[in-house]
């Protein structure tokens, strides 16, 4: 590649499938694209043709008053995040802290902590602080939150200044029981805002994992779920998303969950409530339903789940963490429709010693060089985690979520705090949602996307024959040369990839 890394006017791409995340997103207007068609010729000469403009208007939300797909940014690890943000003195220390514990106390020093954090927060972070905030100035709202992690001071301090309009329930699990932890200071801290009445701590059968804010205002009425942990590495360093759902009718399957966790410490108590059925949301014009668990052995989703994955009529994408430690019909069916060549399959998943692996349509997994626990990382991927530091590290990818058939008007997509386990299904507090929905399915598509070529993108640096750098422009073809784009008409996978994105 030309060194002059300024403009693809002089080192163009040849192959890509372009995500933009414009940094004003929020603005309203057009946002116009330019694209100029670059020329070889037989020598490897370029010379520009006419540029084309497009012009795209972009919203903030999704569904705008009924409901809003929101993400975190998810690539710590990435050239880009190190060159723009980490220094020799100025790594992930400064920006995060070190521990989890320490995360009601840390305040960070990096010069351009603000941008940085808004930069890895991104959709998702903005989400919770604009529901609190809302929550603060509507002085009728009453808020229910159901917490796992909570260590971030920013959204403590806003929990505290509902005093007694809030309840909160927090997990007390192996992790968060210390009365040193983090979640026992916050609730102590809370106990003394809202009074003892209105916080709970609870694990149900092993850990009480749903991240919902429920806001029930005469100005508000709002409720958000997702992957998000409310913490500062579910909110800067992990892949996660946060789902905002809107309206009297949309919050009330999660205001009884939310009532029923508050009856019922034990998995046999919840079990029998009306929140583990599906329960629609109500959405005009958006098939949305939600169902929380534990849910009663003979009363469990996963089955189904793995049923819906295996009718799959043209692609599945899912970004899974904990995969690799999940046995059982799902992982079952992710595997069989791997598998099956008429359906294309991207998926991102942990690794089980730490870091992340990228599950190919071809069925191989391969590494993404994502972890600091790696000891064969190439370069340019093996400064990142000195750089990074053991605040980058661990889990990346905290996603949970399947999108079925985004292509076709059947799309939809289950998502939600469930990990697809039995444990998520029938020993932990979790909700899970389907939404069938196109627009909504190819929101969750295309961070599935985006997440895959980033990881794909690193595995095939490292993998390159010479440097992990060995990016060069693929001459024409001679005459008598099988030309270097031919795979994507002869490869059953790359055709499939062809067809559905080009």
């Amino acid at each position: 590649m030309n060194p002059d890394r300024s403009t693809s006017l002089r080192s163009p791409i040849q192959k890509l499938r372009w995500i933009h995340f414009p940094r004003h997103a929020e603005k309203k207007g057009i946002f116009v694209y330019r694209v100029t068609p670059i020329f070889m010729d037989a020598r490897g000469g370029l010379s520009q043709g006419k540029a084309q403009t497009a012009g795209i208007e972009l919203a903030r939300h999704t569904y705008p008053g009924q409901l809003n797909v929101t993400f975190t940014r998810g690539f710590v690890s990435s050239q880009a995040f190190v060159d723009h943000f980490v220094t020799a003195s100025d790594g992930m220390h400064t920006l995060i802290p070190a521990r989890a514990d320490d995360g009601l106390s840390f305040k960070p020093i990096h010069p351009k902590a603000e941008e940085a954090l808004a930069w890895m927060g991104f959709e998702a972070r903005s989400a919770i602080l604009e529901l609190l905030d809302q929550a603060v100035a509507d002085g009728t709202a009453q808020v229910s939150v159901v917490g796992f992690e909570l260590n971030d001071p920013s959204i403590l301090r806003r929990l505290l200044k509902l005093k007694q309009r809030l309840r909160i329930i927090l997990d007390d699990s192996d992790d968060h029981r210390a009365a040193e932890s983090a979640e026992s200071r916050a609730a102590a801290r809370l106990v003394a805002s809202a009074g003892a009445d209105r916080v709970r701590r609870q694990h149900m059968g092993n850990l009480q994992h749903n991240k919902t804010i429920v806001v029930a205002g005469s100005r508000v009425q709002a409720a958000l779920c997702g992957s998000t942990n409310f913490s500062w590495r579910g909110q800067f360093v992990q892949s996660n998303n946060a789902l905002v759902v809107e309206g009297k009718d949309a919050i009330q399957p999660f205001l009884s969950a939310f009532e029923h966790y508050w009856t019922h410490n034990n998995v046999r108590g919840f079990a029998a409530t009306s929140s583990t059925a599906w329960q629609d949301l109500k959405l005009a014009g958006i098939d949305a339903k939600v169902t929380f668990s534990p849910h009663s052995q003979g009363r469990g989703v996963l089955d189904a789940v793995a049923e819906d994955i295996r009718s799959a009529q043209s692609s599945v994408f899912y970004s899974l963490a904990f995969l690799s430690q999940t046995t059982g019909a799902v992982t079952e069916a992710i595997h069989a429709v791997t598998a099956d060549p008429d359906i294309f399959v991207y998926g991102v998943s942990d690794k089980r010693a730490g870091g992340l692996m990228v599950n190919l349509p071809s069925g191989r997994v391969a590494p993404a060089y994502a972890s600091y626990l790696d000891k064969n990382v190439p370069e340019p991927f093996k400064s990142e985690p000195s750089a990074l530091g053991g605040n980058g590290g661990g889990t990346r990818m905290h996603h949970k979520f399947v999108v079925i058939d985004f292509d076709k008007p059947s799309a939809r997509v289950y998502l939600g705090s469930f990990n697809f386990s039995r444990p998520a299904d029938h020993k932990n507090g979790e909700n899970l949602l389907l939404i069938r929905n196109q627009r909504i399915a190819v929101s969750y598509m295309v961070q599935a996307l985006s997440i895959f070529d980033h990881y794909h993108f690193r595995v095939a640096q490292a993998s390159a024959a010479g440097s992990p750098h060995a990016l060069r422009l693929k001459p024409a073809p001679r005459p008598g040369e099988q030309a270097w784009w031919e795979e994507h008409y002869s490869d059953p996978v790359k055709i499939l990839d062809r067809q559905l994105f080009a």
